[in-house]
């Protein structure tokens, strides 16, 4: 699986087939091994004698100075451990220097993550990838595989630096508050080998005494007051029993902090476990920070933590009026409370033994067999949500004895005053395991907030029930197609989509055709996993003029069920027949309209051989198969804006799909565009029309060519990462640069 973003081929990132993307730099011999993650093939390293051996890329990429990169590699070696780093390579091709990793703090023969980051210095044009350990003899082998080089790979939506993210650079985006002293380790963890944001070098907090310690960010991110925001990161303890949290805090203008909520860590072991804390922003808000620590440590307890970051809160079901901390249970019970019974409310424990969303559910204890009930707070609604349906929907779990629940949503007005319950009858908590359960219900008119409210039964003493993913969503249609007229396209709304099954998505034509859909990692051909409920997939590829519906398949990939939805037909308008698009598939921003001049006379080349035998009339003539369709299509730009729209799409150099309107005798043609003409019409000089030719080459539909662009980028990222507009400047050469982070040189 080709790491996203990676300079690296993927022979070279996967070792598979060979280990041509390698070669020696001292000391070792290479050859490919097999069991390896990223493929089976990984790269096998053997010592000549003792002392270090290195082994490195066999090309180079290009960088820019002063600009940041990261590398990465898993590792295993049941001998010695291993280290990695960026060798900074001159314009005549010397080494400048090497920016190396921590050695892994012991050897592992279980597969590690190894990982430095660090900026280009002044000279470097070019960079490789160097591996290293350093064995006592010779003979000894160290594996690697699963190899990235290229820009940093940060959290989406995080509001933290890379520097502070993650502590591949150095500790710099963090300082001691605290009896404590701060360092860098390099633990041999097993991260998922597609967990491409943990590093191989984390965050050491380590007590200065016996005491409370802790240490915090020094950013302090920007943030609006009234929305909802989340803290996480992985936190190892020193033992299982050690009071570990992780704080989100809020500052005002004067850098006062005014607000903290804190999240304890209810650790299983000693392991890395992510930890999560949520709270709104203050009236009075104007920053955030994070921070992390443990209470009563004992002197030279060490603390580590890895990948932390802090953004706006995604609710648990797109759409939900319940906050991610009433909804997740991740530091606390929120909101909830017991109006009537017995029963006791807590957080599960421990850390991710029983949760279907985080780690941690809502815990109902019952020592009675007898009713409770439990409440929500109050949470507001939309605007005119009177009259309309909402979807309660919750996860829950019997652990212990028995118990029947009737779950309902209680309605208060503006006024705070009670409208009522909408619920249903009682029934049985159905077990075992995990159920995910729905229920509708109309809200009465002059409504203005929400609490859910559920009657629990205890079936027997001592009863426990566990609840998590609690929403409550305004009732939608699962399926929705909306027409983009500007830009000739089609916006398909997926909605309550199966979260971690993998989705396939056509489009059908009237002949019955059916076309897979493009999404950011490609088509959605059936291996592309659901991440969230709600699917937004803008079809910039539908025809004009020609009435489509959409087949959507999600299948369970344990089980292979399928669910199947179809959408109602939907026709993208195109008024001017004289016109046509040319698309980019991957890159929709630069999609334009023009104006046909003549349309191309086809030709379909073949390659042939004839053979003159003597004696007979006619030739043996051998033929390869007839190519595709070949010609040269004319077309007008009408102003400079279009002239200049019309290279930009062409610049690249991919793919494109020409669109014409049905009835004007050529299909929706994926084109590969040649040497272009671009010539005036005649008239004066200040004349904007332009006479195009663009030689056009039949091609394939690109299969692998995902939707270019951002997936939650903001300014704020930009905020983030770079203190001034100059330094934005002399990192990208366009604004879509910016918007896609394609840096200059990356």
């Amino acid at each position: 699986m080709a790491i996203p973003g990676n300079f690296l081929s993927q022979v070279t990132e996967s070792v598979d087939p060979n280990t041509s993307g390698w070669t020696p730099l001292l000391n070792c011999t290479l050859s490919k091994a097999t069991g390896g993650r990223n493929g089976d093939g990984c790269l096998a390293v053997k010592s000549v004698a003792s002392g270090e051996m290195r082994a490195r890329t066999v090309s180079s990429y290009p960088v820019t100075p002063g600009t940041v990169y990261q590398t990465f590699a898993d590792a295993s070696g049941a001998t010695v451990p291993e280290r990695i780093g960026i060798r900074w390579l001159s314009v005549t091709n010397t080494e400048l220097s090497i920016t190396w990793s921590l050695t892994t703090s012991a050897a592992s023969a279980s597969w590690h993550r190894i990982g430095v980051a660090g900026s280009a210095p002044a000279g470097a044009v070019r960079a490789q990838v160097v591996v290293s350990s350093s064995p006592v003899a010779g003979a000894v082998t160290s594996y690697f595989e699963n190899v990235y080089l290229g820009l940093p790979w940060r959290s989406t939506g995080n509001l933290l630096p890379f520097g502070t993210e993650s502590f591949e650079i150095d500790t710099s985006g963090w300082m001691v508050e605290t009896n404590c002293a701060l360092t860098r380790h390099a633990p041999a963890v097993a991260w998922a080998v597609n967990n491409y944001l943990a590093g191989g070098q984390v965050l050491a907090v380590t007590a200065s005494a016996n005491g409370n310690m802790a240490a915090r960010t020094v950013d302090r991110p920007v943030v609006t007051p009234g929305t909802e925001y989340i803290a996480y990161g992985y936190l190892s303890p020193p033992t299982s029993g050690s009071a570990a949290w992780i704080e989100l805090r809020f500052y005002d203008a004067t850098n006062t902090q005014i607000s903290a909520i804190r999240s304890p860590l209810a650790a299983p072991g000693t392991g890395y476990y992510r930890q999560r804390a949520s709270a709104f922003a203050p009236p009075t808000a104007v920053t955030c920070g994070v921070a992390v620590g443990v209470d009563t440590a004992t002197a030279a307890q060490t603390l580590r933590v890895e990948t932390v970051v802090v953004g706006v809160a995604a609710r648990v079901g797109a759409g939900s009026v319940i906050p991610f901390a009433d909804a997740s249970f991740e530091q606390d019970v929120a909101g909830w409370t017991r109006p009537s019974g017995v029963a006791v409310l807590a957080r599960s424990t421990p850390w991710g033994a029983y949760a279907t969303n985080g780690s941690y559910s809502l815990t109902v204890t019952s020592a009675t067999a007898t009713a409770s009930t439990i409440q929500s707070a109050k949470f507001p609604l939309p605007a005119g949500s009177g009259g309309t349906f909402f979807r309660l929907q919750y996860s829950e779990q019997v652990t212990a004895g028995s118990w029947t629940v009737s779950r309902g949503v209680r309605w208060f007005d503006a006024a705070n005053a009670d409208l009522g319950i909408t619920g249903s009858t009682s029934a049985a908590a159905p077990t075992p395991g995990w159920w995910h359960l729905t229920r509708d219900h109309a809200v009465p008119a002059g409504a203005t907030q929400a609490a859910v409210e559920l009657t629990l039964t205890a079936g027997a003493v001592s009863s426990v029930i566990r609840l998590d993913t609690v929403a409550l969503w305004q009732t939608l249609p699962l399926m929705t197609v909306e027409i983009e007229e500007a830009s000739a396209s089609l916006t398909l709304t997926l909605r309550e989509l199966p979260l971690d099954q993998l989705i396939r998505v056509y489009r059908v034509t009237p002949d019955g055709t059916r076309t897979l859909v493009r999404g950011p990692a490609g088509l959605y051909d059936g291996t592309v996993v659901v991440t969230s409920d709600l699917l937004v997939i803008e079809d910039y590829e539908a025809p004009l003029t020609v009435p489509v519906y959409y087949v959507v398949e999600t299948t369970d990939p344990v089980t292979l069920s399928r669910i199947i939805r179809t959408s109602d037909p939907v026709t993208v308008p195109h008024d001017d027949i004289n016109t046509a698009w040319l698309k980019d598939p991957g890159n929709p921003q630069r999609n334009c309209k023009v104006m046909v001049q003549r349309a191309p006379d086809w030709q379909r080349p073949i390659e042939q051989a004839a053979y003159r035998v003597a004696g007979r009339r006619n030739a043996v003539v051998l033929s390869g198969a007839r190519g595709g369709l070949e010609g040269d299509l004319k077309i007008w730009t009408r102003s400079d804006d279009e002239r200049a729209a019309l290279h930009w799409l062409l610049d690249s150099g991919n793919t494109l799909l020409w669109q014409a309107v049905p009835g004007m005798g050529v299909s929706d043609l994926y084109v590969s565009v040649g040497e272009v003409t671009e010539a005036r019409t005649g008239g004066p000089a200040t004349e904007v029309w332009r006479d195009w030719t663009l030689p056009l080459t039949e091609a394939d539909m690109p299969v692998t060519t995902g939707i270019n662009g951002s997936a939650g980028r903001t300014w704020q990222d930009i905020l983030s990462e770079f203190d001034t507009w100059q330094e934005v400047l002399e990192s990208f050469a366009t604004w879509e640069d910016v918007f896609l982070d394609r840096r200059i040189g990356g």
